[in-house]
């Protein structure tokens, strides 16, 4: 029965983001319990704390998800913080390294690199996102920047190893993933 709960919902996921999920499908096949921690994940991952900070989290999630993948993953991250109202031309200036800390989405692009790379200026960027948003905001952009790569780890630990892609922003607007 849960397996069935886990393959229903997770072909839901992929009718509403045009996005294969067959590496979940064999994740929920091969180990019920690895299944349903699977779909746990999204409580931590989608977290994006207050909504005006949005933007925040939706930066982190990109610059994480960037880090470990450019293909299918990082195409669902444009399309979620697309979905919730951020600016796709914010999104497309950070996954073209064009990030900058006066937007709110360069700023948790930026911050979400450093914490990765460990970053001397972390702390400052936490400071920033806690100075216009508050604790929860730095909360969502931590949690982003630490779960944006795991989807595209689990693909590449399970077989599923997907080319590069091209990101689309909108009808007329793409970049080569990098």
């Amino acid at each position: 029965m849960l397996k069935t709960v886990l393959h229903k919902s997770t072909a839901s996921f992929e009718k509403q983001y045009d996005y294969d999920a067959s590496y979940m499908h064999q994740i929920i096949d091969k180990s019920k319990g690895g299944g349903w921690r699977l779909g746990l994940l999204p409580i931590l991952s989608l977290y994006r704390g207050p909504k005006a900070a949005k933007d925040v989290w939706a930066g982190a999630a990109l610059a994480s998800t960037l880090d470990a993948d450019c293909g299918s993953c990082a195409q669902l991250i444009v399309d979620q913080a697309i979905e919730i109202g951020v600016d796709p031309k914010e999104l497309e200036q950070c996954a073209k390294g064009h990030a900058e800390t006066p937007s709110d989405c360069g700023l948790g692009y930026l911050f979400a690199q450093s914490a990765i790379a460990g970053g001397a200026n972390t702390l400052e960027l936490r400071a920033e996102i806690v100075r216009r948003y508050g604790e929860e905001a730095a909360v969502a952009a931590s949690f982003a920047a630490a779960c944006g790569r795991i989807y595209p780890v689990l693909k590449r630990a399970t077989g599923d190893v997907a080319a590069c892609a091209i990101l689309r922003f909108g009808p007329e607007t793409q970049i080569a993933a990098q």
